[in-house]
């Protein structure tokens, strides 16, 4: 059974974030808001809740998953990062920003990109989410809340909890959210390369 959590966006309450942190450490997938928009999300190391997240998405094995971390020494655990990719996403977060990166070994392989061996960072600017990562003490793997063959993200929570109840274990309402997804920027070679234009605004 779904559970429904109404957690405050400037204010989180400790109790509730705590409680969604324990099911989403127990195995669970959540859905939440991010600085963007809704997402849905997993711990790290379950695979069994994101193979819940590929059949939801109706994602392949090529589809990038994100790995929301609350600040840049976690990106620093999870990729490898040159010298100039560290200015630049210093220079972009806390954003609606996702930076695909080398991943390290800390990765699960199952969760990188099966040929490029790679990893979508990012350190959203949304104090639920930010909470929700404290407690958890770890990233948290992550992706849109777009369901196959819809345009954009879902953001009506009445909406949401038609369409998705009972498949995932908690639904934060955090109040409005975004339909836009994060700019993507491919950090992989010296030169920044704009995979995908979002709400993040790169700078000239």
């Amino acid at each position: 059974m779904t559970q429904y959590l109404n957690i405050h966006p400037e204010s989180p309450q400790s109790r509730l974030i705590n409680q969604a942190a324990d099911i989403i450490r127990q195995g669970g997938l959540a859905i939440y808001p991010t600085d963007s928009c809704y997402a849905l999300g997993c711990h790290l190391g379950e695979k069994e809740a994101v193979d819940r997240i590929r059949q939801i998405r109706q994602l392949d094995k090529d589809h990038n998953m994100t790995l929301l971390c609350r600040d840049l020494s976690e990106i620093a655990t999870y990729a490898k990062v040159s010298n100039s990719a560290y200015r630049l996403i210093k220079s972009l977060t806390p954003g609606p920003y996702t930076f695909l990166l080398r991943a390290t070994k800390d990765v699960p392989r199952r969760f990188q990109h099966p040929k490029r061996k790679t990893i979508g960072l990012r350190v959203p600017q949304n104090q639920i989410v930010l909470d929700l990562l404290e407690s958890l003490g770890e990233p948290m793997l992550s992706t849109s809340l777009i369901l196959s063959h819809d345009g954009i993200p879902l953001f009506e929570l009445d909406e949401i909890r038609e369409r998705l109840d009972d498949q995932v274990d908690v639904i934060i309402d955090g109040g409005a959210c975004g339909i836009e997804e994060t700019t993507v920027i491919d950090l992989l070679e010296d030169q920044p390369i704009l995979v995908r234009q979002g709400k993040g605004i790169i700078p000239e």
